[in-house]
């Protein structure tokens, strides 16, 4: 990533023009940073053919979530009058695709798929339109919309006041949820119960469970799938949350500066008993697996246990996904030793969807946002969608709901118990993907190499290494 002046990266997040119409470039009223509020209209205005005969592009990550909207967009066309033109990508190279065009700053795609992550660079950089005039406009947005309905704990992490080391929860609305993760511990029913063990409820018991349990199914199978590729997807899940749930912090804001506090004990000591976990159960293609690899194995009965994003697990757990469907659950028991249940943390990751701030057909784009996002269509995403971590309490209260994913072995138990303390536990900045991805090739030459003569050399280096990274940002207090 080439580093951005951030004086350069606000100003550009803010430039917009207004225009008027469906299908016209700029910001068509939508809010994108003017100084002036949109005008609103009346909820008489709405109507959901307001830009028939339009063509809009949207970009999607292969995933469920996309998949259940993707089912649903022909009904939108007959809806709307508008033409989606879409295409899906792997997220092996998704993201790379997508960088690609939003830097053209052609206007393709009008809708993207991302992150809350993803937020801190792109809206940063003018990739993004805020979309609080389109939610709050009623000749925008149906009377039924209710954005209220959403979990807070959904919505604030993409919401972001662009200021680096400030945290989520104010500023725009940079994008709307598809749905949400939290991460945590899935294990395989029958081999605990084969096996006579017992759900870990410490981080000791956790590797002596785990390394008990290599080989429990014959060769190649073993105690504890996690994610190891060298990129940032490896530090947020099962990682990020256990580091947070120890006390450890990425950065903290000092003297104007960020610095980096990955040389911090608890930092340290969390690194060291992970490369501990890998080593002694983890896969033999530990460095190759993403949440695909490792939710695929516990499915396929080769991995008794995943440290991921709940959903993982339950892609694997629905009538007919995988070989171990119906044979999977999950724990809610805070893992280091010592802590309570008070102290448990989950790093969140939030599949959404976006506007480009370059779009020239935002009133159409913002129909689409809008009926992917809707309570009906979050009730069918929820439920025969396969989306199992509703961003919207109306669905999570349906009776459906419950019967459907409650049915998955304290599946609903533990979002109600991590969510509890459930936040992005990284510090927003526009280098989030270059520090992460610096922090992956650490954990790697942790396990795989004798580059470093302790985990304590490691982290050391790697503070100074990224306190390099994010040296040129200016923050406040």
């Amino acid at each position: 990533m080439k580093k951005r002046l951030l004086s350069v990266l606000l100003c550009t997040a803010m430039i917009s023009t207004m225009l008027i119409g469906c299908g016209g470039g700029g910001n068509e009223g939508g809010g994108g940073g003017s100084d002036e509020p949109a005008e609103m209209g009346s909820a008489e205005d709405f109507d959901w053919k307001n830009c028939d005969g339009t063509t809009i592009n949207v970009m999607f990550n292969e995933h469920n979530y996309s998949k259940a909207v993707i089912s649903k967009i022909e009904e939108f066309e007959e809806l709307t009058g508008i033409t989606v033109e879409y295409s899906s990508t792997p997220e092996s190279n998704y993201f790379d695709k997508l960088n690609t065009a939003l830097s053209s700053r052609s206007g393709t795609p009008d809708v993207y798929m991302t992150g809350a992550y993803q937020v801190w660079e792109y809206a940063s950089a003018g990739y993004m339109e805020p979309l609080d005039d389109y939610i709050n406009n009623p000749a925008k947005t149906a009377a039924d919309y209710n954005f209220d309905d959403f979990l807070s704990a959904t919505v604030d992490p993409l919401r972001w006041d662009l200021v680096p080391g400030h945290a989520v929860g104010e500023g725009s609305q940079w994008a709307l949820p598809m749905g949400w993760e939290l991460n945590n511990l899935a294990y395989n029913k029958s081999v605990f119960e084969d096996k006579q063990l017992t759900v870990p409820t410490t981080t000791d018991e956790l590797l002596e469970v785990a390394e008990s349990l290599n080989e429990f199914a014959g060769s190649g199978s073993y105690g504890i799938a996690v994610r190891g590729t060298r990129e940032w997807a490896t530090i947020h899940p099962g990682y990020m949350s256990l580091f947070a749930t120890w006390g450890a912090k990425d950065f903290e804001i000092e003297d104007g500066k960020l610095v980096c506090k990955l040389d911090s004990k608890e930092a340290i000591e969390m690194t060291d008993y992970w490369v501990k976990l890998i080593k002694a159960a983890g896969p033999s293609q530990w460095s190759n697996y993403t949440w695909y690899e490792a939710s695929s194995d516990l499915g396929a009965g080769k991995a008794a246990m995943l440290f991921d994003a709940t959903s993982a697990g339950y892609f694997q757990n629905f009538e007919g996904a995988s070989d171990q469907s119906g044979n999977i659950a999950w724990s809610t028991i805070p893992l280091p030793e010592g802590k309570t249940e008070a102290d448990m943390k989950a790093n969140v990751w939030i599949w959404s969807m976006a506007m480009n701030a370059d779009s020239k057909n935002k009133d159409a784009a913002w129909l689409f946002l809008q009926y992917f996002t809707s309570p009906e269509y979050m009730q069918y995403a929820g439920t025969d969608g396969a989306s199992p971590d509703t961003p919207r309490q109306s669905v999570m209260d349906s009776a459906e709901y419950k019967e459907i994913v409650g049915s998955a072995d304290n599946y609903l138990e533990s979002i109600e118990v991590l969510s509890e303390n459930a936040t992005i536990q990284f510090t927003p900045q526009p280098y989030f993907f270059e520090c992460t991805t610096k922090w992956a090739e650490v954990l790697q030459d942790l396990v795989l190499t004798d580059k470093y003569s302790s985990t304590e050399e490691a982290m050391k280096q790697l503070k100074k290494d990224l306190d390099t990274i994010v040296s040129d940002l200016e923050v406040s207090e």
